[in-house]
């Protein structure tokens, strides 16, 4: 505590503006008098400003000071790249010597900050890398700049957010830098220059890539390799500091998980930025679709709408009103506008289409056994077919008589079941992602309750069904008297799926209340299709910023537990748990970013999690280039720690030298706070008083000589 007079302060008897009226009037008076050759106007003037100067109160102002703590910060990079080799360890110590002598000088107090582990920051939303001024920044944000005394930052040097103006930001504060690591280091990466986000499934996608080594004499090319999901690695030869194209097939739609990978080199930091990680979104080109009608009736305008409605779909569509047996001496070119290109459709260009739908078709001369021949190979091949069957079906002009009844599940029987039903769902049903929740189905039977049974459907009735037998395949929906409904099956590569009844189109029309035609329909053409989405057993997960969600999707009723292999090799077992007929969930947090994969024994499935080109590991080697601007900016000093391992702090005045090779200079600013005032007038009355009596009688004096 020490008293100090700080001021003179003024209290004004009077308003300023009436004292410098009088002052005014004052000056006025005596320049007139001095115009006119009065004497004593110096003694008159004295005398009034000696009036003036009492009227203004001045007094001396004696504060009491308390000197307060000057602040140094000291902000610690514990990033993913201060893992490499002592470098944290180096951090550690040299942070503790700071803490330790700083405190030791007196009067200053210290604070710390912590820039975590991006591991620790998964899901954020940040740009990545080290972002160690923001750090600062967020610490500086409580401290007054007159008691900030010295910033020390101690980091490998990999800074990525080092802006132009911090120096003034920081109000002439020494910023010291005391880097981990060692000078001249090498480091062999994989850096990734361009990398799809989404492509069209069934072609490649390029990515650019380049290889650097900083080792002395280091040549290529080097192996790299490439995998694709769970698939088998592919070999290149990258040459070295040379940009280079890859390119790889999309075969899955939806995510496609692609890792790349280098060897380590001869001088080799850290193998994280050996490799690379990205997803490369498979989305489907527009689908090509088939649409060939029987008889007309009112539900082919459904399908057709229903189909023309979808931009990702190309439908060609086909209406056969007259077969060629059919004689009714119709000329030909009377029957259509074009002739019907069988060998085209059927046979040149069949494998174009992703989906065949025949829609009330029967039989005959037009499309010859040879290319039902042919459809039915397009399928075992890995095509797509979609029968939707009216009452023809139960004929002997049936399709399944044709060679295409080797690959549809449901025989007829030969009869048509006419009279209202409402379409419910079958065991299988509810746990298939085809039909799993559709609107209006209505909740399963509770599992272990006797004699439950399922809520009734609260969509609209259909009116007719083809009587059949399903001899393979999954029944989903069933109908009239329990009849199989919609019928799914796997036939070779390909699929097949029946839709036994000509009355969907009913929902759409809003018959009964309505349904959910395009959902339905929807659901079953990407299904055949293949959408991951709605495969029947699948094991998925998606990341969420720092966390995993596995789902399982099966049609078995109990669900086994999960392995989680994690990029460090270590495993961990995850118990699923039900929320649906055939679906369970886990989730589980994760610290470090990377491919985890998770296998149940029958299915499994790959996650990235972190960034897919991590800013952090971009360069790894420690360096000054970053920070020295900023250093040079302060005055400050830049210390290889492996070099100088316990560096020196002294006390330093204002406008000293702030730092040295081996040392780092606090710097004293001598803030205080004031806890008490004191004012002394400097014109006591009796002084006024005899001031201005002397200023008087003087000038009268000397105006009577």
């Amino acid at each position: 505590m020490n008293t100090t007079i700080s001021a003179i302060a003024f209290d004004p008897l009077l308003p300023w503006g009436v004292l410098f009226a009088f002052a005014a009037v004052a000056l006025g008076l005596a320049v007139l008098g001095a115009f006119k050759g009065a004497r004593g106007l110096i003694l008159r003037l004295a005398a009034i400003f000696t009036i003036l100067g009492a009227l203004s109160n001045p007094s001396l102002v004696e504060e009491e000071r308390k000197p307060v703590d000057d602040i140094a910060l000291v902000v610690t990079d514990d990033s993913d790249s201060q893992a490499i080799g002592e470098r944290r360890q180096q951090a550690a110590a040299a942070r503790a010597a700071m803490v330790r002598k700083i405190a030791g000088l007196g009067g200053i107090e210290v604070r710390e900050a912590v820039l975590p582990p991006s591991s620790l920051q998964l899901g954020s939303q940040g740009l990545g890398g080290t972002r160690l001024i923001g750090a600062l920044r967020n610490a500086l944000a409580d401290i007054p700049r007159e008691r900030l005394s010295a910033v020390v930052l101690i980091t490998d040097g990999q800074v990525h957010d080092v802006p132009a103006q911090l120096a003034a930001d920081l109000t002439g504060a020494p910023v010291h830098v005391l880097l981990t690591g060692k000078k001249d280091e090498a480091d062999r990466l994989l850096v990734v220059e361009q990398s799809p986000r989404f492509g069209v499934v069934g072609r490649n996608v390029t990515m650019k890539l380049r290889v650097v080594d900083t080792a002395p004499g280091a040549r290529g090319p080097v192996p790299l390799t490439v995998k694709i999901g769970n698939g088998p690695p592919m070999s290149v030869n990258a040459p070295l500091d040379r940009a280079f194209e890859v390119e790889l097939p999309v075969s899955n739609p939806g995510p496609n998980v692609i890792q790349v990978e280098v060897p380590p080199g001869s001088r080799e930091l850290t193998l994280d930025n050996n490799r690379a990680l990205f997803v490369v979104n498979g989305v489907r080109d527009r689908l090509r679709v088939l649409l060939v009608s029987g008889e007309p009736y009112p539900g082919e305008r459904a399908w057709r709408n229903l189909l023309k409605g979808d931009p990702a779909v190309d439908v060609i569509h086909f209406t056969i009103l007259r077969t060629p047996s059919k004689d009714d001496f119709t000329p030909t070119r009377e029957l259509s506008l074009i002739q019907f290109p069988m060998k085209e459709l059927f046979d040149l260009k069949l494998r174009e289409f992703d989906l065949i739908i025949f829609d009330r078709y029967e039989t005959g001369n037009l499309i010859t056994r040879e290319y039902f021949r042919n459809i039915a190979q397009y399928v075992q091949n890995g095509g797509a077919l979609l029968v939707s069957v009216g009452p023809i079906y139960a004929t002997p002009r049936t399709l399944h008589r044709t060679p295409l009844g080797a690959v549809l599940p449901a025989a007829p029987l030969g009869e048509v079941i006419e009279h209202g039903f409402k379409p419910t769902m079958t065991t299988l049903g509810d746990r298939h992602p085809v039909t799993a929740d559709l609107t209006g189905a209505g909740k399963p039977a509770p599992m272990g309750v006797a004699n439950a049974q399922r809520e009734e459907p609260t969509w609209g009735r259909w009116f007719r069904q083809v009587a059949t037998r399903a001899e393979r395949g999954q029944t989903l929906m069933a109908g009239a008297d329990s009849r199989p409904l919609i019928v799914l099956d796997r036939v070779g590569e390909g699929r097949v799926a029946q839709i036994l009844s000509d009355h969907l189109w009913l929902w759409n029309r809003g018959v009964d209340g309505g349904g959910p035609q395009a959902e339905l329909v929807r659901r079953i053409a990407h299904w055949l299709m293949k959408e991951p989405d709605l495969e029947e057993e699948a094991l998925r997960a998606t990341v969420q910023g720092a966390r995993i969600e596995v789902r399982r999707q099966t049609l078995a009723d109990t669900f086994r537990p999960v392995t989680m292999t994690g990029p460090d090799g270590k495993t961990q077992t995850l118990t699923l748990n039900p929320i649906a007929p055939g679906r369970a969930i886990a989730g589980i947090g994760v610290d470090k970013p990377g491919v985890y994969r998770f296998d149940d024994g029958e299915k499994t499935a790959v996650a990235a999690v972190g960034n897919p080109d991590p800013l952090e590991f971009a360069d790894v080697r420690a360096t000054t280039d970053k920070l020295k601007p900023l250093v040079e900016a302060s005055g400050a000093s830049m210390i290889w720690l492996s070099e100088t391992a316990d560096p020196d702090v002294r006390a330093v005045s204002p406008g000293r030298s702030m730092g040295g090779s081996d040392w780092v200079g606090i710097r004293r600013n001598g803030d205080y706070t004031v806890t008490g005032v004191d004012r002394y007038p400097l014109l006591p009355g009796i002084a006024i008083a005899l001031l201005f009596l002397f200023a008087i009688g003087f000038a009268w004096w000397r105006e009577g000589k």
